[in-house]
């Protein structure tokens, strides 16, 4: 069906048409615009979302880089930036297949409507001016023609009056043939403007009109058309991610399916194993004996000395079984050079992962030189090439940094050698749960401990807990005079003119402490010491043993029992 045929007399209402299509492609555009956005701002949270939750860089988030579930988190979150990607794709595509494609054509498609309804109402104009001069042709036909028959009327009329002269009766008929002769003339005219209007309605109607709604309609139709291909890629512009959406989503299902819990466990194991062992069984303590500053026969110093583990100079430990109401942490990565600060099984992985690290240097500035080498002989063999002397300086470089990478190495070894020697073996930790330990004689000495444990007091481990204060009494000596004190004249005459300082408590040695440093005290692990002086912040306890032997011992390595009315307690520091 054709709009010229059957709309011909439809001009209006076509142009109403024709602009509420025009009004509908504006609409559907700013809907695709609007879809846009969403997309592009959905797009934008998800990211953010994505960069909010990724690991900062810092020692916690390598630590938690360990465990399976931690990195199958950070490949969801990986995985969900590239779909927050796919979202950004969808938004850019709609940009520039639909959004831009229709406003480019909205303006043709005006363009287009206001030229054919421009020739539209011109050939209108046209025809209705056409009409109009017929119409005064027409009534110009009909005025003369009456303007005739009245001079008819009048020529009779005198020609009929016997008292009319003859010069005007003559004169009224020449009247009458000049108004007949004047409508003969109009009714030509009008006659052949009749046919000539015809002729152009007719034109008008049946091609010019037509031809222009032809237009219309074919304009109209690949509007609709536009309109259709428009929202079919409104849904290949989805489509199209799908795949790579499904792969984001698969990416996601993948890395939860890598969880490991028993992996994880085991590296919590990894991540917190002290090395200690688990403690022994507690002594019975008879409170109905007699207190006394003697040596006894049966003293728990008797119990065979094994060496603590290295890191006398820790700060915030967290050493196991000791109660801390602080609840102080342990920051892995930060200390001393030699990691002395940590517990036994932390240092030796801290001390290999350092030896790794050193001997990859190793590695990469042997490569270096043996580069700078063959470069050397290369110039050699072809002076042109370079001066192989320029090379010497850089090789003698890499040479000092192998040489101070050697000496790094050789240095941590060591600390590692000394560690692993310090370690408890299995048999050893049998028999300690057995309880086949036995007590050794007085003259039984302690190995060779960990010259790191404490230097001085200024640079003594202040990693010292808070105990809450008990109101039982516990005293009990636990004498073992080998194990003498290595006293400097600074402590000494500092404990030679003191008076006697009065007990404020007791306290059990958790670990064994070697005291070869100024004003230190070697005591064994189970060993029962008196109170003479708590810990002031500084990380040291000091204790007596007997009349002759007292000193200071790291706070962090003894259980303190303070008497509840334990008066006198003097600080000397």
């Amino acid at each position: 069906m054709s709009w010229g045929t059957e709309l011909w007399d439809q001009f209006d209402n076509l142009e109403k048409h024709t602009q509420w299509g025009i009004e509908f492609v504006e609409r559907y555009t700013k809907f695709v615009k609007e879809r846009s956005e969403i997309e592009a701002s959905y797009a934008k949270q998800m990211r953010n979302l994505s960069k909010k939750y990724q690991p900062k860089k810092s020692s916690r988030e390598e630590e938690e880089s360990k465990y399976t579930f931690c990195r199958a988190f950070l490949a969801s979150l990986n995985e969900l930036n590239d779909y927050a990607g796919q979202h950004e794709v969808i938004s850019e595509n709609l940009n520039s297949q639909i959004i831009s494609v229709l406003t480019n054509y909205l303006q043709e498609h005006k363009t287009e409507r206001k030229s054919h309804f421009h020739d539209g109402r011109k050939a209108q104009q046209q025809i209705e001016s056409s009409w109009k001069q017929l119409e005064v042709c027409k009534r110009r036909f009909e005025r003369d023609c009456k303007e005739a028959d009245r001079a008819q009327q009048y020529f009779e009329k005198m020609d009929s009056d016997i008292n009319v002269t003859k010069a005007d009766v003559e004169k009224a008929r020449q009247q009458a043939q000049t108004r007949h002769q004047m409508a003969s003339d109009s009714k030509n005219e009008y006659s052949s403007y009749l046919h000539k209007f015809n002729q152009e309605q007719n034109q008008h109607y049946y091609t010019v009109i037509p031809d222009i709604f032809q237009k219309l309609q074919e304009m109209e139709e690949k509007r609709i058309e536009r309109i259709g291909v428009c929202m079919k890629s409104f849904a290949e512009v989805d489509r199209q991610v799908i795949p790579i959406v499904g792969k984001c989503l698969d990416g996601m299902t993948i890395a939860a399916e890598s969880i490991e819990p028993k992996n994880d466990s085991k590296q919590v194991v990894e991540s917190y194993k002290s090395g200690f062992e688990p403690p022994g069984d507690v002594d019975f303590e008879d409170y109905g004996q007699a207190m006394t500053r003697t040596v006894s026969e049966t003293s728990l110093g008797r119990e065979s000395v094994r060496e603590r583990p290295s890191g006398g100079k820790s700060k915030g430990k967290l050493w196991p079984f000791i109660k801390n109401k602080n609840k102080l942490s342990l920051k892995l990565g930060s200390g001393p050079e030699d990691f002395s600060h940590l517990p036994p099984e932390q240092r030796r992985k801290k001390l290999q992962s350092k030896i790794d690290e050193l001997n990859k240097d190793i590695h990469k500035e042997t490569d270096a030189r043996d580069a700078l080498a063959k470069m050397k002989d290369v110039y050699e063999k072809n002076p042109q090439m370079g001066d192989p002397a320029s090379v010497d300086p850089r090789l003698a470089e890499v040479g000092q940094n192998i040489e101070k990478l050697q000496f790094e190495v050789q240095k941590f070894e060591g600390w590692l050698a000394e560690v692993e020697g310090r370690m408890p073996s299995k048999s050893d930790a049998h028999r300690r749960q057995s309880g086949l330990y036995e007590t050794q004689n007085s003259n039984s000495t302690t190995p060779v401990g960990n010259n790191n444990c404490a230097q001085d007091r200024e640079s003594s481990p202040d990693g010292s807990y808070t105990e809450e204060q008990s109101s039982e009494t516990q005293v009990k000596i636990n004498a073992n005079p080998t194990l003498a004190t290595s006293s400097t004249p600074e402590f000494d005459d500092e404990f030679d003119d003191e008076e006697t300082l009065p007990t404020i408590g007791t306290c059990k040695a958790l670990y064994p402490f070697e005291g070869k440093n100024e004003g230190t005290i070697s005591v064994a692990e189970g060993e029962l010491l008196y109170v003479i002086e708590e810990d002031k912040g500084d990380g040291w306890t000091r204790v007596r043993r007997n009349e002759d032997e007292e000193g200071y011992i790291p706070s962090s390595y003894v259980e303190v029992f303070l008497e509840t009315n334990a008066k006198g307690a003097m600080t000397y520091i």
